[in-house]
């Protein structure tokens, strides 16, 4: 007997995901296909195509499953162009580089940190710089035009309705101000307020099947598909199941291409001043309350080192070695200097240097679990992390970078989560949020060894970095 009743579809940066759930929030299959952006002309832009004929299948495969409800999920630095009810074009890659003239031009536009919690991000992270870089291009890029955020294109390619939502929204945008729930006065003043679809709660249903998806797919033509959320949001919410983690003072850092450290204070008044220089931001919860934040390319940094399938730190058999690994490591001074991806995380203009660089295959991972480890550690203290931290993502099972976590903050109660629920889990959990994560939480052992000390001396050597250049 089919019993799947819920669809989450998160659409990432690097990976596409369909999963399927039962009632009660059992994940009963996954599908997964890797993205690549699309060159057209000097541009990159998001496969929205290439994802949109997969999805079709990818559901096809659920056809005879009672499913009721899809959920959207996707990354917060995209934006859909739609006119006259089709796709204009297909949204930015935001790792294209913006012509320097442009940015400087865009960034006068911008508004104080202070306003929108968004800070100056490279490329097109920010929403605002990719809509200025297509209406500097083409002036008339937006007329009769509704724009979308990447999630809720999702929910309109499948239902036809266009909505816009606030965690997408509010998601270093430049194109919104947490404390007051509105458009940012730049959004306003350049007339992109107006263009946007109408904000929605993530909650909300925004429709059923289009038809013709519903004959393509064999899904039921009465499925409700929901506005849908920011993916890190997503990963907050599911977080929220937990008792541990719920309304209190706790942190979720999530891991993969991104590691994004997301403060939820247990109370709404928070006086944190975040330095706008060091990647810190404030996203917006589903609720719409200001969520502290900060982040760095985690996972690429760690791809880009190892130059392999990042699961490669984190695969079960090999954590005894790694683990082993490490007091070499803190004996012979062995550490990576950030940044390996510049613009980006607490140390934007560091230039990535080895101290007493690893030959060993399992030195350099472990090397690198430490450094992603060092960098958490910089994000967490600049968002004022305390009490709880949970670490959710695929690289929550690298032991090495968890444990140092819980030797570098020893005050803090570091945790993973047993089973993955993380980012598709949270999104369930708009559908039925008395749902909780299968498993339980697991408190972290620390990492033998001196990690304060590490971690002294490689502040100093970046201090030291700082200074020569």
């Amino acid at each position: 007997m089919k019993t799947g009743a819920a669809i989450v579809i998160d659409l990432g940066k690097t990976l596409s995901k369909v999963t399927l759930w039962d009632k009660a929030g059992r994940l009963l299959n996954r599908q997964v296909r890797r993205n690549a952006p699309v060159v057209i002309g000097a541009a990159r832009h998001l496969d929205a195509e290439g994802i949109a004929a997969w999805l079709v299948r990818a559901l096809a495969a659920y056809a005879g499953h009672p499913v009721r409800t899809i959920v959207p999920v996707g990354h917060g630095a995209g934006v859909a162009i739609l006119r006259g009810g089709k796709l204009a074009a297909m949204p930015l890659d935001y790792e294209l580089p913006i012509p320097t003239a442009v940015m400087a031009r865009y960034r006068a536009q911008r508004d104080p940190f202070a306003v929108t919690g968004s800070p100056a991000l490279p490329g097109g992270l920010n929403i605002g710089s990719q809509m200025w870089w297509l209406e500097q291009g083409n002036p008339a890029a937006f007329d009769s035009a509704t724009l979308l955020p990447w999630a809720q294109y999702w929910a309109w390619f499948l239902t036809g309705n266009a909505v816009s939502e606030v965690t997408s929204m509010g998601c270093h945008s430049d194109l919104w101000v947490p404390a007051t729930g509105s458009f940012s006065p730049m959004a306003e003043r350049l007339g992109w307020a107006d263009r946007f679809a109408p904000i929605a709660r993530s909650g909300d249903v925004v429709g059923t099947l289009r038809p013709a998806i519903a004959r393509q797919t064999g899904l039921p033509a009465s499925v409700e598909v929901l506005a849908g959320l920011h993916d890190s949001n997503a990963a907050l919410h599911a977080a929220r199941g937990f008792a541990e983690i719920a309304d209190n003072e706790a942190t979720v850092l999530s891991t993969g291409t991104w590691f994004i450290a997301m403060r939820r204070p247990a109370s709404d008044a928070c006086a944190l001043v975040l330095p706008e220089d060091r990647d810190c931001l404030v996203n917006v919860d589903l609720e719409g309350r200001a969520v502290p934040s900060a982040r760095f390319m985690g996972g690429r940094e760690i791809e880009s080192v190892i130059e392999l399938d990042t699961r490669r730190i984190d695969i079960k058999p090999d954590q005894p070695a790694l683990v082993a690994a490490v007091p070499r490591l803190l004996a012979g001074g062995t550490m990576m200097l950030p940044t390996l991806a510049p613009g980006c995380g607490p140390f934007p203009h560091g230039a990535n240097v080895w101290r007493a660089e690893p030959a060993d295959w399992y030195a350099r991972r472990a090397a690198m679990c430490l450094y992603a480890a060092l960098v958490a550690d910089t994000s967490l203290d600049l968002i004022g992390a305390c009490e709880t931290l949970l670490v959710e993502g695929r690289f929550g099972e690298a032991e090495v970078f968890v444990r140092a976590l819980a030797a570098l903050r020893p005050g803090t109660r570091v945790m993973t989560a047993d089973a993955h629920n993380d980012v598709s889990f949270g999104a369930l959990r708009l559908i039925d949020p008395t749902l909780r994560p299968a498993g339980d939480l697991r408190t972290i052992e620390p990492l033998d060894g001196d990690l304060q000390a590490y971690r002294d001396r490689w502040r100093t050597e970046i201090a030291s970095q700082e200074t020569a250049s």
